[in-house]
């Protein structure tokens, strides 16, 4: 029973099972998830959804990675779906503040979206020493780092975008 409820935390209900790139699945599985949160919820709910993701993640990846024999196996995607959760706090604060769902801000979804996965898969600095720890802080801070580079990034393209094009 434990192990079963850690492969359904750590492979997001299955869907890290879903090939090619499951890591890209488990990414566009966070959209309807966090858009549920934020339904039920609003900003605030969404907020306190990401510490228990992570602290999910911390008990669930170790228990299904052992049965693996391997420390980050590429079906385990909870590490994408926060990852891309933080990457898209910038939409959320932003349609939380004019009083919109996140999908009318959809362009800064998909932004989210593109931006995360590129800090993912190319590990710059800081994401690439957390992937290198070999341990599950490592996994899930990798894609949670992404998901702060993504997010400073598109925050700075919303700036220029709605300071330049949309005045």
């Amino acid at each position: 029973m434990r192990y079963r409820l850690a492969h359904l935390i750590a492979t997001v209900f299955g869907i890290g099972h879903l090939r090619p790139a499951p890591g890209t699945w488990g990414s566009l599985a966070a959209f309807p998830m966090v858009w549920l949160i934020w339904s039920v919820g609003g900003l605030w709910l969404t907020l306190i959804a990401l510490p228990i993701g992570v602290a999910k993640g911390l008990w669930a990846i170790p228990i299904y990675a052992a049965k693996t024999h391997d420390h980050d196996p590429s079906e385990v995607v909870i590490d994408e779906v926060l990852g891309q959760w933080v990457a898209m706090l910038p939409v959320i604060f932003g349609a939380t503040y004019i009083g919109v769902s996140p999908l009318a801000l959809w362009p800064g979804l998909v932004t989210a979206f593109v931006l995360f996965r590129l800090f993912d898969i190319w590990k710059p600095g800081p994401i690439g020493w957390a992937d290198r720890r070999q341990d599950t802080v490592g996994v899930l801070l990798d894609d949670i780092l992404a998901g702060c580079c993504a997010a400073i990034c598109l925050s700075a393209l919303a700036v220029i975008a709605h300071t330049w094009f949309f005045v």
